[in-house]
């Protein structure tokens, strides 16, 4: 039987409502790091359990038991999860696993390669250049993974500051960013697959 994982990254304490329902119905949510705050994964962790690895920026104390990789298995599927694919101790085809998780670029990206899958949701957090806010969703089970990214539609929400309100994006962040600029309109341009 299918598992449904919800991967998302790059949050940097940002955790927008159109992210929570796009998790809604996943059975884990892989969380590849720059959370910004321990509160964060615990709304997460409301939704599904939650696996997470610490970013770059995840400085603070309530980082510090966050492991840097995980490596984990579900429906018989191998997943290692890393924040920054360049800090990976050899290439992802060589770790032994069949699904590579990783963030920090902002970029979404969906790949395979020598038989590996390496999966990039993208940033779910603020938006940074003219990137979109997007999570992946991945299915594993007996035949195999296939992942999916999901840019979220934030563009009914005015740019700028957010602040915790009823129903609304909850700012989450206890540091600063890497360089995350204003934010605009996305303009939702399907999803990309890999099978």
């Amino acid at each position: 039987m299918d598992k449904q994982v919800g991967v998302i990254s790059d949050t940097h304490g940002l955790l927008r409502p159109e992210a929570v329902a796009a998790l809604a119905s996943v059975d884990l949510i892989v969380h590849a790091g720059d959370i910004g705050s321990a509160e964060l994964l615990e709304a997460l962790a409301a939704v599904a359990p939650v696996l997470a690895v610490r970013g770059n920026n995840d400085r603070e104390p309530w980082a510090v038991s966050l492991p840097e990789t995980v490596t984990t298995e579900i429906a018989g599927i191998r997943l290692y999860v890393v924040h920054d694919l360049k800090t990976l101790p050899k290439p992802p085809e060589q770790l032994g696993a069949d699904v590579v998780i990783s963030g920090h670029s902002h970029k979404p990206s969906v790949e395979r390669r020598s038989g590996t899958l390496l999966l990039n949701p993208g940033s779910a957090g603020p938006r940074r250049f003219t990137l979109p806010i997007a999570i992946a969703r991945l299915r594993v089970g007996p035949s195999g993974p296939r992942a999916e990214i999901v840019e979220l539609d934030v563009s009914a929400r005015p740019a700028g500051p957010r602040r915790a309100r009823r129903g609304g994006a909850r700012d989450l962040r206890s540091g600063g960013l890497d360089g995350a600029k204003g934010r605009g309109a996305v303009s939702p341009r399907g999803r990309m697959r890999a099978r």
